[in-house]
């Protein structure tokens, strides 16, 4: 794959941001996901969110089997 020089990085003239407005649709984006950061110790052990997933699972099950 070919590394974009600096020239390919700038922004194109057609390309304008002056009327935009930041965080437009951030609360939209909120309401219908459920993104979770996870520490870097955290991720070192869940390596894909099927695993984390996974784990999450197996915690609500004992929790639901202990009856908490």
């Amino acid at each position: 794959m070919k590394k974009a020089d600096d020239s390919e990085l700038e922004l194109r003239p057609e390309y304008d941001f002056s009327k935009g407005v930041r965080g437009k649709y951030a609360a939209q984006y909120r309401e219908g996901s459920n993104v979770v950061v996870l520490e870097p110790d955290v991720a070192e052990t869940f390596k894909t969110s099927e695993a984390v997933n996974e784990a999450l699972r197996q915690v609500a099950r004992t929790r639901r089997a202990a009856g908490v």
